[in-house]
């Protein structure tokens, strides 16, 4: 069911609730949504369009909102193709409609319309222009890599409404459970924008200074009342790589399950000792992206990992690979190494993290030779009591 914005505001964004592997990466099991909508005025703008899996079905319901009637404007707050694919052909349809975007996507459009010059039909816009439509009056604010370059968002007054671009953005679809936008959108966050805590910081103390009522982003839900709240609290820790929870996250990469006996030892000491939440991944078979979400999540965590190929088993490798890609930091960590003749993965993951900002090792590290052996068992309390410390 298509939400209700406002009387002027019309939702015409799509559901695919059949695509499993977002930018061909991350399960999204609850399908994704491609936000989209217009504002009927005077002047008729059309904010964003769709991805190319949803195209066809997305100009149908423009034609039907437009009623007959034929826009001014397309804005365009991001070039990525899930939201400006339909550039093209809805300047075809439109023949007088302007595409109103930032210089940067004016420049990046021809990288994804080539053979097609829409130059004439652009109109660039900077920090703090605007577009009067009639009664509603539309302020541009630049959002400079959350998460492309070219990104913008745009507030209307009239209706106290922000179209956040990919901020505030969540997978699944539309009509998604609000009361669990949290899982969702912090997973979404920090595997898309987790790297960009600045400037989303700096899109927030922008938004701070407007009058908000509802956050249209062009993923998820629209966000409004307690859930936008709620949705400003986090993402003001996220930007922050704030912690967002008590707990230890605990990562293991395991070959024969060697190291998955001692990571499930460890947990049990966590928990004998207070620890108030214990969560692990097993990153050999467990979603990394809800991995990587975890480790942004809590402030201490550990991981524990097979040697192998005298480095780090691959599984470990990529996933602290992926933490670094996102400027994971600020954490504390201890390590346990496996290896049974030659043990490496402990000097390969301190040397990973050494390369990260405000990531502090905590306590010895735990090598393991094969199995967990009882003499392993105090090396484990003492890596307990160093990471709760």
């Amino acid at each position: 069911m298509k939400p209700t914005i406002t009387n002027d505001i019309i939702y015409i964004g799509q559901d695919d609730a059949e695509i499993r592997l977002f930018e061909s990466q991350y399960n999204v099991p609850e399908g994704m949504s491609y936000n989209s909508y217009i504002i009927k005025d005077e002047k008729i703008a059309v904010m964003d369009t769709s991805d190319p899996r949803t195209l066809e079905e997305w100009k149908k319901d423009l034609a039907a909102a437009l009623e007959g009637r034929t826009p001014d404007y397309l804005i365009i707050h991001h070039m990525e193709p899930d939201h400006a694919s339909g550039i093209a052909e809805a300047a075809e349809l439109y023949p007088g409609m302007k595409i109103v975007c930032s210089a940067k996507a004016a420049q990046m459009m021809p990288l994804f319309f080539p053979g097609k010059d829409l130059s004439d039909r652009v109109l660039t816009v900077k920090e703090n222009d605007t577009l009067s439509l009639g009664e509603h009056t539309l302020t541009f604010f630049m959002a400079p890599m959350v998460h492309w370059p070219e990104v913008m968002v745009s507030y209307d007054k009239k209706d106290k409404v922000l179209f956040s671009a990919d901020g505030f953005g969540k997978f699944g679809v539309i009509d998604a459970d609000p009361d669990d936008w949290a899982c969702e959108a912090r997973r979404y966050y920090f595997n898309i924008c987790g790297k960009y805590g600045a400037p989303v910081k700096a899109l927030l103390k922008k938004a701070a200074a407007l009058e908000i009522e509802q956050v249209l982003p062009l993923h998820g839900p629209i966000l409004k009342g307690e859930l936008l709240a709620e949705a400003l609290r986090l993402y003001t820790i996220w930007s922050s790589y704030g912690v967002e929870s008590e707990g230890v996250f605990v990562a293991y990469a395991s070959i024969h399950g060697c190291t998955k006996q001692a990571v499930e030892k460890l947990v049990d000491i966590l928990k004998e000792k207070g620890c108030v939440k214990v969560a692990v991944a097993d990153l050999s078979r467990d979603d990394q992206a809800e991995a990587i979400e975890d480790a942004f999540k809590y402030g201490k965590i550990v991981l524990a990992a097979s040697s192998y190929d005298a480095g780090l088993f691959p599984p470990m490798y990529d996933f602290i690979h992926h933490l670094q890609t996102k400027a994971w930091q600020n954490r504390e960590v201890a390590i346990i190494e496996n290896g049974s003749w030659a043990p490496s993965a402990g000097r390969v993951m301190t040397e990973m993290l050494g390369k990260m900002k405000d990531v502090t090792v905590k306590g010895e590290l735990v090598t393991l030779r094969g199995r967990m052996k009882d003499s392993d068992i105090p090396a484990l309390e003492a890596l307990a009591d160093a990471i709760l410390a």
